[in-house]
Order: C-alpha cells, then structure tokens, then sequence
C-alpha cells in the first residue's frame, strides 16, 4: 500500500479545516496538472504545508483524479474546493497561473478526495527527512516500508482528526478505505463514465451536462455510478420530474402528459424509443432494478 504527501497551500488547508463536517474535497491543481496515477482508491493522500512550515497537517483518501473547467469544478464541489466562492477560488489560483484571464473558463487538474481529516496544529507531524523542501507537488511512500511505515504510525497515532476520517484510528496496519461517495465524487465520477456526452443525445457541450440519480438519495437512493446517469440539463429535469424515463433495456420513453400538460414538445417526443449510450465500463452502467423502479414509481406514462 502507498502513501502520496502532497505539498498544499495553507489557505486551502486553513478554510477547509474550519469546516469539520466535510466528506470529501477537490485538491485542484490550478495549471490543469498532468494525470495523477501515484495511488490507487482507497489509499491515503496526505497534506504537507509549503516550506518552511514543513508539516504534514491532514490528508483524505484517493478517489478520483479528473481535469475540469474551473466553473464546472465549483458546481461540483463548491467550497469543498478550499474557497468561499468562485471568485475567491479564481483568487487562489491566480497565485500560481500567470495572469489567468478573469472570463477564461481554464482547466484545474482535481484530486478527489474522500473523508479528508485535518489535524490541530499541536498534532502536526514533521516531514519525512527526505521530502526535500525543492519538492513543488508531493511525493509517494511505501507504507510497507520502513520510512512509510514510520509516517503511516505517526499518522494514525495523532488525536485531534476531525470529521469522518477518525476511522483512521481503526485500522492496525495499512488497508484501503472504501469510503462512502459524496456527492461531488458521484457528479465528477458519472460525468466520466460517459465520457462526458449525455446519455440520450450525445451532447458533449460540459456545462450543459448534468449527473442525475436514477433513485433519488431522498428516497433510499445511493450516490454510486450505479444509481447514476448522465444527461443534458433539460432533459435530466424531464427525467427527475418524471416526464422521461430509461427502461431496464436501455431505451428512452417520453411521457405523452408532457405535450398534454405542456404543449409542443416534438422534439422531445422524438427520442422516444431511442437507445442510451452506456458507460463502457460494465460495472458504471445503471443497475436495472433502479431505472425498473424509476420506470414503476417515477415516470408519467
């Protein structure tokens, strides 16, 4: 099992541990970053303030790594992003682009992270004497190994861990932490199963695209790729209001009650019958029994 200590600003640290509450956060990369492959799911992603306060502060687990337009990644995450709004967050990330345009919709890379913990300054733990201070981004450990065993006990030997990551102090030895999604995990992990274009009508225009619970967390519903489809805004409030449906077999069905209640709606009434586009991922695609409950308990066929 690894470990990756990843070098974090302090104001995205400072606003985020004042909210003990979270589930999970986006650890943005506001040059768009290269694609983060140093952990699998479920492996600790720890966080080390910039030199000199050279301490390892709080960490999360690794869930997902994306690039995203920067308006795209606060709908998501919002201030789990590490900022107030979307302006503050423009402000942070102008502190490492060169002059970022204030209307540019640019690419931040997103580390997603799941059951972050933030440790009280008296808990903060040394860096590895090896972490050099040169070091820009971060570095990973062997918690196998001696020097990441050492960081691995340091770690879960501190009290004070807020949130829900004070699991941490379950475990013995290094063991993956499969942790419950929240709900900007689910809209970045179903927006990349579909490679990003809807469901139904193939759009890829991002901002347009909305990620949908086939069964609505309200109702006993999960946030898991599983419960979750992709599709265009208008036509994910057809499918939450029950005006749409996709059957067990995958095929669209258009209530007639919305050219009744609504009048028009021949495009809509268009799609009828038509095949979704799936996931290629067998396990990402939507579990039949839930689009067979939405089809029984939601549509208004």
């Amino acid at each position: 099992m690894k470990a990756f200590v990843a070098v974090t600003d302090h104001h995205w640290f400072r606003f985020l541990r004042q909210r003990p509450e979270l589930t999970e956060v986006n650890f943005w990369q506001p040059s768009g970053g290269r694609p983060f492959r140093a952990l699998d799911v479920g492996e600790p992603f720890l966080f080390k303030l910039h030199h000199p306060e050279d301490f390892i502060v709080g960490g999360g687990f690794f869930a997902h790594w994306t690039q995203l337009p920067v308006s795209v990644a606060w709908d998501a995450f919002g201030a789990k992003n590490g900022a107030e709004s979307p302006a503050a967050m423009r402000e942070l990330a102008a502190r490492y682009r060169e002059a970022p345009d204030a209307r540019e919709d640019y690419v931040v890379g997103c580390i997603v992270l799941q059951d972050p913990f933030f440790f009280d300054e008296r808990n903060w733990i040394p860096a590895p004497e090896d972490f050099h201070p040169n070091v820009s981004f971060g570095k990973g450990y062997d918690l196998r190994a001696r020097d990441g065993s050492a960081l691995w006990e340091s770690v879960m030997g501190r009290h004070g861990v807020r949130g829900s990551g004070s699991q941490l102090g379950i475990f013995a030895e290094p063991v993956l932490v499969r942790s419950r999604m929240g709900e900007g995990t689910f809209r970045v992990l179903v927006t990349d199963a579909y490679d990003r274009r809807c469901a139904v009508t193939g759009e890829a225009a991002l901002p347009v695209l909305e990620a949908t619970h086939v069964r609505p967390v309200r109702e006993g519903g999960v946030h898991q790729v599983r419960n979750g489809i992709l599709l265009r805004s208008d036509l994910r409030r057809l499918f939450d209001r029950g005006y749409l449906t996709i059957t067990p077999k995958h095929r669209v069905r258009v209530s007639p009650r919305l050219a009744k209640e609504f009048g028009g709606g021949e495009s809509y009434a268009g799609l009828d019958g038509a095949e979704v586009r799936l996931p290629h991922v067998a396990g990402d695609r939507p579990e039949p029994t839930l689009l067979a409950w939405h089809s029984e308990s939601v549509f208004r066929g």
